[in-house]
């Protein structure tokens, strides 16, 4: 059963259509990443897969027991999350509030959650450290950490790795895929580096408002659109 069925969807964005006829599942275990150039509409699909925003054709559902609180997000970092004046701890165990606690603190469970998170992607020795005195990529190590904190089964990431420098990048690529074949969280994640998407992920979704290619990594490197966007210069 899939964990996320598009059925023939359509999204818009300030009331013009950016995607239109997008049909595709998301299975347990995949690791799709979607690709497509500026404006193609991948983070208006992101904002439909979290149901933030609703289709205006087709429709969007969730399999296998899934439920919205139960996605761990991880969104593009703005200047104002840089400077959060957290801990580390503090950071990775605010992920767990995604869970739908209603509790007005935090139980063992929950830091137990987050301890494990920490130590899982090499944290721990940052634990009291405030974040908005780390590094871009230590910074994005903690978000991570914290949208694990927010699922057992669906991470949803949109271009994590922006601005990150390419040896930082290539490590957390590498991050997510044992993420994805480790700890069995199925993995979605929008990217603008193509070479990068097909070196990692299973599948893969080319987008340009309406789908170009969606299946295998594997025949997506001998399609039409793949020959076309790995044989230029790698990054849309």
């Amino acid at each position: 059963m899939a964990l996320l069925t598009c059925e023939n969807v359509s999204l818009a964005y300030d009331g013009e259509t950016v995607v239109s006829d997008l049909s595709f599942e998301v299975k347990p275990g995949d690791y799709l990443c979607i690709v497509g150039e500026n404006g193609s509409g991948k983070s208006t699909l992101i904002a439909g897969l979290l149901g933030l925003k609703k289709p205006t054709a087709g429709f969007i559902a969730m399999g296998d027991g899934l439920k919205q609180t139960e996605i761990g997000y991880l969104p593009q970092q703005t200047n104002i999350q840089k400077d959060f004046p957290a801990s580390v701890f503090e950071v990775i165990l605010s992920g767990c509030l995604n869970s739908g606690n209603l509790l007005p603190f935090y139980t063992k469970r929950d830091k137990r959650k987050a301890t494990d998170n920490m130590e899982r992607l090499g944290l721990t020795n940052l634990k009291n450290r405030c974040y908005k005195e780390l590094s871009g990529g230590q910074q994005q190590r903690v978000l991570l950490a914290r949208s694990l904190c927010a699922t057992k089964k669906l991470l949803i990431l949109d271009e994590p790795f922006s601005g990150l420098d390419p040896i930082v990048s290539g490590e957390f690529y590498q991050l997510v895929r044992t993420i994805n074949l480790e700890m069995k969280i199925t993995v979605v994640m929008v990217s603008h580096d193509i070479r990068s998407a097909v070196e990692n992920a299973t599948m893969i979704l080319h987008l340009n408002q309406k789908p170009l290619f969606f299946g295998r990594t594997a025949d997506y490197i001998e399609s039409e659109a793949g020959r076309r966007f790995i044989g230029g210069n790698g990054n849309v």
